[in-house]
């Protein structure tokens, strides 16, 4: 009797934290959605959908599919404008190997206004308020070449204007301090944080990940001085001390995850990825308590927390597993 008890206790916790309140079917999709941006003034969330080489749109509130943007290739992560209205798209290209390219979508015409042609490899990147630059990875200029590029993009213009050398063949996860100074990603290649200072262009600080590897999701809590990063080999939840480059906890998490949100209000992280939301709730800068794993569904992985509307919106994917439905989940915390 006890088992069965905890049993229904556990799950009683996990419908407590987060409770699925619409799911929005994708019927004929197939292969993985990527990332997502949020457009909360206009009632739009966008959602990377890889293998249709589209972005499509949905009612932030409702959930409901209301218009799909074509015209890429690979599209993957995505940053909302709210100023001026417009849509910054990373797409890897298609064939695979093709170059890359970052395009500025026009959201009152719903079409592609510029782009600007990269290297090929193109896949993560973070926007800069402070300097109204986008900073996308991609691979190196020639052919063969060694490491990685952060390829510099003034918005305004919308073309290149400088690039930052980084080691190894990859990286993921990218994110800006809120002072526009600072750059950090993980060097999936290296399976090492990098820190880069964005007057300088310079990696100016390697902190190596304690025993793990393939690091997605990144996300910083400043007003602790911390860094979280989400690793898939094995998969965990790893937080870096900001002014020492230093691992202060360590925990295991959801696995083929690829992004990581902080509910600020409730104290709580939401780490998504395969069948379940991983929910985290820090008690101090080094103290992190595991909560709940909160059923979600397939290759679930990308997601984006709405502290305004206290909600979580999920992608399930369907990659490499027939009859599998894609579907946009929407969470509430509770």
């Amino acid at each position: 009797m006890l088992g069965a008890f905890s049993t229904a206790k556990a799950a009683a916790e996990e419908k407590a934290l987060l409770r699925l309140v619409t799911r929005t079917a994708m019927p004929g999709y197939t292969g993985d959605f990527d990332h997502f941006a949020v457009d909360l003034k206009g009632n739009r969330v966008f959602l990377a959908a890889e293998d249709q080489k589209k972005v499509e749109v949905f009612d932030l509130h409702t959930g409901a599919r209301v218009e799909s943007l074509g015209g890429f290739g690979h599209p993957l992560v995505l940053h909302f404008l709210p100023k001026s209205n417009q849509l910054i798209v990373t797409d890897i290209g298609f064939p695979e190997g093709a170059p890359g390219a970052v395009h500025l979508v026009d959201l009152k015409t719903s079409q592609i206004a510029k782009t600007c042609a990269l290297p090929p490899g193109v896949d993560h990147g973070a926007y800069n308020p402070v300097d109204n630059c986008y900073y996308a990875e991609s691979g190196p200029e020639k052919k063969g070449g060694e490491g990685h590029l952060v390829n510099v993009i003034d918005v305004a213009s919308f073309k290149k204007i400088g690039d930052i050398a980084v080691p190894g063949e990859s990286h993921e996860g990218m994110i800006v301090d809120q002072a526009g100074k600072t750059l950090y990603l993980n060097l999936t290649g290296t399976d090492e944080v990098g820190v880069i200072d964005l007057a300088s262009r310079k990696l100016v600080a390697r902190w190596p990940l304690p025993d793990a590897h393939n690091a997605h999701a990144i996300a910083l809590d400043e007003s602790n001085r911390r860094l979280f990063t989400v690793t898939r080999k094995p998969a965990r939840f790893i937080v870096f001390d900001l002014d020492s480059g230093k691992p202060v906890s360590n925990l295991p998490c959801v696995g083929v995850n690829s992004d990581i949100s902080r509910d600020v209000a409730r104290g709580r992280i939401y780490i998504t990825g395969t069948d379940t939301v991983s929910v985290f709730e820090q008690r101090g800068p080094d103290q992190y308590v595991h909560l709940a794993e909160v059923p979600s569904a397939y290759r679930a992985k990308s997601s984006v927390y709405v502290p305004e509307l206290n909600r979580l919106y999920v992608a399930a994917s369907g990659k490499n597993k027939p009859g599998t439905e894609l579907a946009l989940l929407v969470f509430e915390a509770q």
